[in-house]
């Protein structure tokens, strides 16, 4: 690698570093009931299973609309694994619980059973479903979504997953702490910690050759095929791998919550994730976390006083409970006309331009342009 490639990469890495400075000082310092920590919290989550729908859909070319499906199978998986056997035996929660299926595992193996059980059901689904293309594919994968979301709240389930009613006192982001040890690790800086090296994880991947046989299928399944690329193996991967993180994500959302729910895994939860990829720009991974946090800071902070009838335009009672709503809307619509391929586009977040531009500016050379380019 060359040294102007080193410095571009020690920046990004420093820029990150302080990211999570940020985050710890600010946890510190401000009151954790502050909404602030709401919309880091989520913006991460968001920004992960953001991260593995993109993988899916803008680098291996997969309309997939699962990805609620898989968040409840992962949020399940991690409440049921970490919920303490007393409370099973004792808490009115579990009003059906009649059966000795019981665990008490740790937060970071149930994190990564979460996102196995996700795996292990992308796989299955994925043998059928992969032979499908483009809206048929989108069809039968929400499909999957809703029928797994109505199988999760079937009575016949209760004594494991309680069955339309919540769960609740399993551990939490408050129940954290260094491994090994009993000392806290802060609720927020642990949702970045972890979002962050799953995104950096899928970010290998897809530099990795299974990620250029991944975008190879995205622009040409004819011509990967032809180059012996075997198409439904590396569909399949990406599918699981997606799913994977996904499990991650719903298993940390359920974290963040307390409490959860089969019923708030809807369709339109995979359509905000949708929505987020499409901002950001299909095919960006730093698109896709920065929309995150954009659409989580807009829609649960920044426009919430809209919903409150004390403000009124003109003497006019406009703002009312879900005003918000329809003022979003309208803000999404005007940054998909002017941005039609998204914040990023295809590109990503780099300050290999700046470190461009500070080597010539040391050498007293012109700078060029383009070098401050993403």
């Amino acid at each position: 690698m060359e040294k102007k490639d080193k410095t571009g990469l020690w920046l990004t890495f420093g820029f990150i570093a302080l990211i999570y400075i940020g985050v710890f000082v600010l946890e510190q310092v401000v009151n954790a009931n502050h909404i602030v920590f709401t919309v880091l919290k989520k913006g991460a989550i968001y920004s992960l299973v953001a991260v593995s729908m993109n993988l899916l859909n803008g680098f291996t070319g997969l309309f997939s609309l699962g990805q609620a499906g898989f968040m409840l199978i992962g949020a399940y998986t991690y409440a049921v694994l970490t919920m303490p056997v007393a409370v099973k035996l004792s808490d009115s929660v579990y009003k059906y619980y009649d059966c000795a299926v019981t665990f008490d595992t740790g937060i970071l193996a149930a994190l990564i059973c979460a996102g196995l059980a996700a795996a292990i059901f992308a796989a299955l689904i994925g043998l059928p479903v992969l032979r499908l293309k483009s809206d048929y594919l989108a069809i039968a994968t929400l499909g999957f979504a809703e029928i797994i979301r109505a199988v999760f709240q079937w009575g016949a389930l209760g004594p494991i997953t309680n069955g339309a009613n919540v769960l609740r006192s399993y551990l939490d982001l408050t129940d954290v702490t260094i491994p090994f040890t009993d000392i806290p690790i802060p609720p927020t800086l642990f949702v970045f910690i972890a979002a962050g090296i799953c995104i950096a994880v899928i970010m290998l991947l897809i530099n990795s050759s299974y990620g250029r046989a991944f975008k190879a299928i995205r622009d040409d399944e004819i011509a990967a095929e032809a180059m012996g690329i075997n198409l439904f193996r590396h569909k399949e991967l990406s599918f699981v791998i997606s799913s994977f993180f996904a499990g991650i994500s719903g298993a940390m959302l359920a974290m963040f919550q307390y409490t959860i729910q089969a019923s708030q895994f809807k369709s339109a939860m995979t359509y905000e994730i949708l929505l987020i990829v499409v901002i950001g720009g299909i095919g960006s991974v730093s698109g896709s976390c920065i929309a995150s946090f954009l659409f989580i800071s807009a829609s649960e902070w920044w426009l919430r006083f809209l919903d409150d009838s004390k403000y009124n335009i003109l003497g006019m009672n406009l703002m009312r409970a879900g005003f918000r709503k329809l003022v979003f809307s309208v803000i999404i619509m005007i940054l998909v006309l002017f941005f039609s391929r998204g914040i990023m586009g295809d590109k990503e977040l780099s300050f290999s331009g700046l470190a461009k531009r500070l080597k010539r500016k040391k050498a007293g050379m012109p700078a060029k342009e383009g070098d401050g380019d993403a």
